[in-house]
């Protein structure tokens, strides 16, 4: 088998097991388990939780003791006994702690594959940049079986969709011992604690510009669980509803909800063109805006007449996502000193993945207990449209608030 095959592979399944519960989850615990809306938010801010120092930590631990490979492997092997574990569970508080903890183990292997796939490529001599999009994108693909799996098969349900995640992670973690071996540094340079937790970047909020864009990475990585928690429990709702009940949509919610993941794919290729066209800080506005049209589209939206609504929010989706987080990504990339240029990069994350999926997830699930789960007459548009309007509150304090005035033709490296 080919490097490059290998590498697919690996993505494939690194990214089918998310696919496999994280947008069916919702509505297994809220329809069939009957969890309220912060219960369900809950779920999803474990992977903020996690987020906040796990990748950190084994990142360390690869970098010094055990090889990358085998660290990424035994973190998949340990999620898949989780997952078993709590598809028994049918109370919160077990089934949470469960799940936080194969969270707790999965998330860090995200960042642990980039390690595997760029030393294994750079070993090879062949060109990373080059050769890895096409492998990393396999991922999604493999995300995107994972959607289809779980709702042709109708386990989008049950506690099933964990069986079909942690069979994929049993596979995964044998498989990843037979990975091409990282090496680890036993001797690594003297740092300080401080250096080797990556928090020197922290100082960058003394300046007025990063702090403004870091506080604003927060604010709007609120909303990128909201509708991994709630859509698929949304569109599963309009069942009660005759005229919806047997529509492609409710029937195939999950399948629906995969266009989101397509179109990702897509405007991934269309990043190039939008930055050197319109600069970076135009592009972010782009994804608020289109957050904007993501949530408005499923306040209006219904699996019926109103279908091409959401689809069009599905659509959108991949501009929403991408482009913040890309662009993001780039504007740290060229405004960061090169020394604390990684730690910058994870300060990033830190701030949407982490601490703003923690936020949001939360307030999320306590909005729809509001507006639907506690409601005399329930409404999931007002939800959608109070989503929307928070994401257009963003978009337009940060259009007056962020200074950042780079010419479009100075982007570099794209």
């Amino acid at each position: 088998m080919s490097l490059k095959l290998r590498l697919i592979v690996m993505n494939f399944l690194q990214f089918f097991i998310w696919g496999a519960w994280l947008i069916s989850f919702g509505s297994y615990v809220g329809n069939t388990l009957h969890f309220d809306g912060v219960q369900i938010g809950s779920f999803f801010a474990t992977m903020g939780i996690a987020s906040l120092f796990m990748p950190a930590l084994l990142g360390i631990i690869a970098d010094r003791w055990v090889p990358a490979q085998k660290l990424f492997g035994i973190c998949h092997l340990l999620g898949a006994i989780l997952l078993i574990a709590a598809s028994f569970q049918a109370t919160y508080i077990p089934l949470y702690a469960l799940m936080l903890a194969s969270v707790m183990v999965y998330m860090p292997t995200l960042a642990l594959s980039y390690t595997v796939a760029y030393n294994a490529l750079s070993k090879a001599k062949m060109d990373v940049i080059k050769d890895f999009p096409p492998i990393r994108v396999w991922g999604t693909v493999g995300f995107i079986c994972a959607m289809w799996t779980v709702d042709l098969t109708g386990f989008k349900n049950n506690e099933i969709q964990l069986y079909v995640s942690a069979i994929a992670a049993f596979v995964l973690g044998i498989y990843s011992f037979m990975l091409p071996k990282c090496d680890v540094n036993k001797n690594p340079e003297s740092k300080s604690l401080v250096d080797v937790l990556g928090l020197r970047a922290f100082t960058l909020f003394k300046d007025k510009r990063m702090a403004v864009f870091f506080i604003f990475s927060m604010m709007l990585g609120a909303a990128l669980q909201i509708t991994n928690g709630f859509g698929d429990l949304f569109l599963s709702s309009f069942a009660s509803i005759p005229e919806y009940a047997h529509s492609f949509g409710v029937e195939h919610s999950v399948i629906l909800l995969s266009v989101s993941q397509i179109s990702e794919t897509l405007f991934i290729l269309t990043i190039p063109f939008f930055l050197k066209r319109f600069g970076i800080k135009k592009v972010m506005l782009m994804s608020m805006f289109a957050w904007v049209l993501r949530f408005a589209l499923f306040g209006i939206g219904n699996p019926g007449d109103g279908l091409s609504l959401l689809i069009l929010s599905m659509i959108v989706y991949g501009m929403a996502f991408d482009f913040f987080n890309i662009s993001g990504s780039l504007f740290v990339e060229q405004t960061t000193d090169s020394k604390i240029r990684a730690s910058a990069q994870g300060l990033f994350m830190l701030m949407t993945n982490g601490i703003g999926a923690i936020v949001g997830s939360y307030a999320a699930g306590a909005i729809v207990n509001h507006f639907v789960n506690n409601a005399e007459k329930p409404s999931w548009s007002t939800a959608w449209f109070i989503f929307a309007a928070y994401a257009l509150v963003i978009a337009i304090a940060f259009a007056f608030i962020f200074k950042y005035n780079q010419k479009p033709k100075e982007i570099k490296n794209i």
